[in-house]
Protein backbone atom coordinates (compact mmCIF):
# COMPACT_ATOMS: atom_id res chain seq x y z
CA UNK A 1 0.00 0.00 0.00
CA UNK A 2 1.97 3.06 -1.22
CA UNK A 3 1.86 6.47 0.47
CA UNK A 4 0.52 9.06 -2.00
CA UNK A 5 1.48 12.42 -0.44
CA UNK A 6 2.24 14.33 2.72
CA UNK A 7 -1.07 15.40 4.26
CA UNK A 8 0.04 17.75 7.07
CA UNK A 9 2.87 18.65 9.41
CA UNK A 10 2.86 19.42 13.13
CA UNK A 11 5.33 21.83 14.74
CA UNK A 12 6.22 22.44 18.37
CA UNK A 13 5.91 26.16 19.21
CA UNK A 14 6.46 28.21 22.35
CA UNK A 15 3.37 30.42 22.07
CA UNK A 16 0.33 29.05 20.25
CA UNK A 17 -1.33 32.45 19.69
CA UNK A 18 1.84 34.08 18.33
CA UNK A 19 2.61 31.18 15.99
CA UNK A 20 -1.01 30.89 14.83
CA UNK A 21 -1.14 34.60 14.03
CA UNK A 22 2.09 34.31 12.03
CA UNK A 23 0.82 31.48 9.83
CA UNK A 24 -2.58 33.15 9.36
CA UNK A 25 -1.01 36.49 8.38
CA UNK A 26 1.91 35.26 6.27
CA UNK A 27 0.52 32.15 4.57
CA UNK A 28 -3.17 33.05 4.74
CA UNK A 29 -4.09 29.93 6.70
CA UNK A 30 -7.41 29.65 8.49
CA UNK A 31 -7.99 28.16 11.91
CA UNK A 32 -10.08 24.99 11.71
CA UNK A 33 -9.86 23.55 15.22
CA UNK A 34 -8.29 23.70 18.66
CA UNK A 35 -7.75 20.81 20.98
CA UNK A 36 -5.90 21.09 24.27
CA UNK A 37 -2.67 22.95 23.57
CA UNK A 38 -2.94 22.46 19.82
CA UNK A 39 -4.12 24.61 16.93
CA UNK A 40 -4.99 23.22 13.49
CA UNK A 41 -4.70 25.42 10.38
CA UNK A 42 -5.69 24.94 6.75
CA UNK A 43 -4.51 26.67 3.57
CA UNK A 44 -7.21 28.34 1.43
CA UNK A 45 -8.68 25.82 -0.99
CA UNK A 46 -6.93 22.85 0.61
CA UNK A 47 -8.75 19.51 0.52
CA UNK A 48 -7.18 18.55 3.87
CA UNK A 49 -8.84 18.82 7.26
CA UNK A 50 -5.69 20.72 8.26
CA UNK A 51 -2.32 21.36 6.66
CA UNK A 52 -0.44 22.45 9.75
CA UNK A 53 -0.79 21.60 13.39
CA UNK A 54 0.85 23.69 16.09
CA UNK A 55 1.54 22.17 19.51
CA UNK A 56 2.38 24.58 22.33
CA UNK A 57 5.32 23.51 24.51
CA UNK A 58 5.80 26.70 26.54
CA UNK A 59 7.97 29.81 26.61
CA UNK A 60 10.99 28.04 28.13
CA UNK A 61 11.25 25.32 25.47
CA UNK A 62 14.66 25.12 23.86
CA UNK A 63 15.14 25.06 20.11
CA UNK A 64 17.27 22.22 18.77
CA UNK A 65 20.82 23.38 18.02
CA UNK A 66 21.59 24.12 14.36
CA UNK A 67 22.80 20.95 12.70
CA UNK A 68 20.90 18.65 15.07
CA UNK A 69 18.97 15.74 13.59
CA UNK A 70 15.36 16.68 12.89
CA UNK A 71 13.20 18.66 10.51
CA UNK A 72 15.09 21.15 8.33
CA UNK A 73 12.12 22.91 6.73
CA UNK A 74 8.64 22.59 5.29
CA UNK A 75 7.93 23.69 1.71
CA UNK A 76 4.70 25.43 0.68
CA UNK A 77 3.90 25.86 -3.02
CA UNK A 78 2.24 28.89 -4.62
CA UNK A 79 0.38 28.84 -7.95
CA UNK A 80 2.33 31.45 -9.94
CA UNK A 81 5.35 33.79 -9.86
CA UNK A 82 3.17 36.76 -8.86
CA UNK A 83 2.16 34.91 -5.70
CA UNK A 84 5.84 34.32 -4.91
CA UNK A 85 6.56 38.04 -5.31
CA UNK A 86 3.68 38.83 -2.93
CA UNK A 87 5.12 36.32 -0.45
CA UNK A 88 8.52 38.02 -0.77
CA UNK A 89 6.91 41.30 0.35
CA UNK A 90 5.04 39.61 3.23
CA UNK A 91 8.15 37.87 4.56
CA UNK A 92 10.24 41.02 4.18
CA UNK A 93 7.65 43.11 6.05
CA UNK A 94 7.62 40.59 8.93
CA UNK A 95 11.42 40.36 9.11
CA UNK A 96 10.98 36.64 8.40
CA UNK A 97 12.83 36.37 5.06
CA UNK A 98 16.11 34.48 5.44
CA UNK A 99 16.94 33.58 1.83
CA UNK A 100 15.87 33.29 -1.79
CA UNK A 101 17.18 30.79 -4.34
CA UNK A 102 16.70 29.62 -7.89
CA UNK A 103 16.81 25.82 -7.89
CA UNK A 104 16.13 25.47 -11.61
CA UNK A 105 12.75 23.76 -11.55
CA UNK A 106 11.68 25.84 -8.55
CA UNK A 107 12.08 29.43 -7.45
CA UNK A 108 12.20 29.58 -3.66
CA UNK A 109 11.96 31.92 -0.71
CA UNK A 110 13.01 30.86 2.78
CA UNK A 111 11.51 32.18 5.97
CA UNK A 112 11.39 31.49 9.68
CA UNK A 113 8.44 31.60 12.02
CA UNK A 114 8.62 33.25 15.48
CA UNK A 115 10.05 30.01 16.96
CA UNK A 116 12.79 29.69 14.35
CA UNK A 117 11.09 26.92 12.37
CA UNK A 118 12.30 27.34 8.81
CA UNK A 119 10.01 27.00 5.82
CA UNK A 120 10.24 27.40 2.07
CA UNK A 121 7.66 28.99 -0.21
CA UNK A 122 8.19 27.97 -3.82
CA UNK A 123 6.83 28.40 -7.30
CA UNK A 124 7.44 25.41 -9.55
CA UNK A 125 8.02 25.86 -13.26
CA UNK A 126 5.60 23.96 -15.49
CA UNK A 127 6.96 20.41 -15.92
CA UNK A 128 7.64 20.90 -19.63
CA UNK A 129 10.08 23.72 -18.73
CA UNK A 130 12.21 21.69 -16.31
CA UNK A 131 14.64 20.66 -19.08
CA UNK A 132 18.03 19.89 -17.51
CA UNK A 133 16.55 20.17 -14.00
CA UNK A 134 14.42 17.03 -14.39
CA UNK A 135 17.05 15.03 -12.49
CA UNK A 136 19.28 17.76 -11.07
CA UNK A 137 19.24 20.19 -8.19
CA UNK A 138 21.07 23.50 -8.32
CA UNK A 139 21.20 26.64 -6.21
CA UNK A 140 21.70 30.10 -7.65
CA UNK A 141 20.61 33.56 -6.49
CA UNK A 142 16.93 34.24 -7.18
CA UNK A 143 16.58 37.00 -9.77
CA UNK A 144 13.56 38.96 -8.57
CA UNK A 145 13.38 41.02 -11.76
CA UNK A 146 13.20 37.87 -13.89
CA UNK A 147 10.53 36.53 -11.55
CA UNK A 148 8.59 39.78 -11.95
CA UNK A 149 8.88 39.51 -15.74
CA UNK A 150 7.52 35.96 -15.54
CA UNK A 151 4.66 37.34 -13.44
CA UNK A 152 4.07 40.12 -15.96
CA UNK A 153 4.85 43.12 -13.74
CA UNK A 154 7.65 45.15 -12.22
CA UNK A 155 9.48 43.44 -9.38
CA UNK A 156 10.26 44.51 -5.82
CA UNK A 157 13.77 45.75 -6.59
CA UNK A 158 15.75 47.07 -9.50
CA UNK A 159 18.87 46.10 -11.36
CA UNK A 160 18.17 42.37 -11.68
CA UNK A 161 20.03 41.48 -8.48
CA UNK A 162 19.38 38.24 -6.75
CA UNK A 163 19.29 36.76 -3.28
CA UNK A 164 20.56 33.40 -2.12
Amino acid sequence: MPVVRLNHAVLFVRDLERAGAFYREVLGMEEVARWGGMLFLRLPGSPNHHDLGLAEVGANALAPPRGAVGLYHLAWEVADPGDLLEMYQRLLARGALVGASDHGATKSLYGVDPDGNQFEVLWMLPREEWGPYERAVTTHPLDLEALAAAAGHRGPGSGGGGLV
